[in-house]
């Protein structure tokens, strides 16, 4: 049997609210053709993939302002994850500062989430936290969250909270690298945070693995299509493949609708320790 229940949906309650974002989104990190990427993105739009992750970082900005360009007709539509460096947190006027100059970048008022992108070893997670709540009560943000937290810095995160719940914490998650499943995806699940998994394929490896090809003939689905759905089969998981083609962009889709199998969820987990 699958080490977790198998989660339906495909849209996913965002932590305790009410709120779904879709089971797969699209991220921004690492592009080389902007023209390209801006195709994939429009793309993911006009199919329902309508949640996009970037970060200040991200092509020094340059990301954003692809974000804020393909968005600017859906923005009721789109769940937008951005994410600035722990140094941006070292004040509540920094913070601001910093997401203001996002949300330049993005062309909105507001983006419904925004993460610390990675801890801060010499500046405590307590302050982290509490300029991060500085964002959610100048309406910069609806949500926040984390990236890169681990348990115990996570553990800090969710103690540090006075009147925001950490919704959000984004980590690298693939069939590969399967870490997080032995205390970070149980913490997160009995907390209700959701799971964002970037690298969801590998950094590409997956396409032609012969196990995951294997499986997914049974289905009539991609190498892909069967390591993201193993993803979003997990509760609390939402994955964000990067791609600079529109076409990938479809195959992302085709991982939505149905679900592995316990016996071929059970072999994923055993072949890939």
């Amino acid at each position: 049997m699958p080490s977790f229940p198998i989660d339906f949906m495909d849209r996913k309650p965002l932590d305790k609210s009410n709120e779904l974002i879709p089971a797969i989104g699209i991220g921004t990190w690492g592009i080389r053709n902007y023209l390209e990427a801006e195709r994939a993105l429009r793309r993911a739009l006009d199919i329902g993939l309508r949640l996009i992750d970037t970060a200040e970082i991200y092509g020094s900005g340059k990301a954003e302002e692809l974000v804020g360009k393909v968005v600017k007709n859906f923005k009721e539509d789109v769940f937008i994850t951005t994410k600035l460096p722990p140094e941006r947190f070292t004040s509540r006027d920094d913070a601001i500062s910093a997401a203001r100059a996002s949300l330049r970048r993005l062309g909105l008022n507001s983006v419904d989430l925004i993460l610390i992108h990675w801890p801060h070893g010499r500046i405590p997670i307590s302050r982290q936290v509490r300029s991060l709540e500085a964002l959610a009560d100048g309406g910069l943000c609806r949500y926040i969250g984390v990236s890169n937290f681990m348990v115990n810095d996570l553990l800090e995160a969710l103690e540090s909270t006075s009147k925001y719940e950490i919704v959000v914490n984004q980590v690298r998650y693939n069939v590969y690298d399967r870490a997080i499943e032995k205390d970070l995806l149980p913490l997160c699940i009995r907390e209700g945070i959701t799971i964002q998994a970037y690298t969801p394929l590998g950094g590409g490896a997956v396409a032609n693995d012969r196990t995951l090809v294997d499986i997914g003939s049974k289905y009539g689905k991609t190498a892909v299509q069967v390591a993201l759905n193993f993803l979003i089969s997990r509760p609390n998981v939402v994955a964000i493949p990067k791609t600079e083609r529109a076409e990938r962009v479809d195959e992302f889709k085709g991982a939505l609708g149905w679900r592995l199998s316990d016996k071929d969820l059970d072999l994923i987990e055993r072949y890939f320790r």
